[in-house]
């Protein structure tokens, strides 16, 4: 794959995100008229929940009606109980999120309790209905590739319509190493979930690295939002930069 149609595909792909604690409704209208850019737009906004709102106006402002939105829940620690990581899903969804990023509890795996992991993947997925269950594994704490394809395991067969590998809030977020165990998992439960990376990427070459890992379950064809998405609102400059053809260094203005 060339570096034009990698980072052409990695925009549709991209969720572009903002998940500070200094996020406006200011800067989350900004954040949409990045996301209209004249080579296309992301598959994804993707922001606090209470800003879920105030995304699905901008977006509607930009004539970006397609962008989904995304939200976080358990985020960024995955230690909420289930109760209320359920009831962070409905209020989201009921404020118009298409998209849930939920985060596994993690720490219980670690401490051999696989079952609540399970409990609130599949509470959560009942929650979503139709709209789309993205399960954060945060393997830069997981570490041990058993952990990751334990976890993995577990959130596909409760129902996640996606993996996805971090917050972007640990010391180690998304590796190529993560990523390989976790499109294994995918691949055992038939190819139906897809993958998100997010944490770490910063360069075109990390984003042909997943592509060509991705291609492996997927197909190069098979490549697309559905299957990938790529969390992480650093890369816009530089997919840009690569699509026109200048320098990522270059890469200043709007976008």
């Amino acid at each position: 794959m060339t570096d034009l149609d990698a980072a052409r595909l990695a925009l549709r792909c991209l969720d572009l995100t903002s998940l500070k604690d200094d996020d406006s409704e200011a800067s989350i209208t900004a954040l949409a008229r990045r996301a209209n850019t004249p080579h296309g737009a992301p598959a994804a906004l993707c922001v606090y929940p209470q800003f879920v709102s105030a995304a699905l106006r901008a977006l509607a402002e930009q004539g970006l009606g397609d962008v989904k939105v995304a939200t976080v829940v358990n985020f960024p620690r995955g230690e909420s109980s289930a109760d209320e990581v359920v009831q962070q899903t409905r209020d989201a969804l009921a404020s118009g999120a298409h998209e849930i990023d939920l985060v596994f509890p993690w720490r219980a795996l670690l401490a051999a309790d696989r079952q609540a992991g399970r409990d609130l993947v599949a509470r959560c997925k009942q929650a979503c209905g139709d709209a789309t269950l993205k399960v954060i594994l945060e393997t830069g704490e997981l570490r041990a590739s058993w952990h990751i394809r334990d976890a993995s395991d577990i959130a596909l067969a409760a129902g996640a319509d996606f993996l996805k590998t971090s917050t972007g809030k640990v010391p180690v977020n998304a590796t190529p190493e993560a990523a390989a165990v976790m499109l294994d998992v995918i691949h055992q439960h038939g190819g139906r979930a897809g993958l998100k990376i997010a944490g770490g990427l910063s360069t075109l070459a990390d984003v042909k690295q997943y592509l060509a890992l991705a291609a492996r379950t997927y197909g190069e064809q098979g490549l697309s939002p559905g299957t990938l998405r790529f969390g992480a609102s650093s890369l816009l400059p530089v997919l840009l930069a690569a699509i026109e053809g200048r320098s990522p260094a270059a890469a200043q203005g709007p976008y």
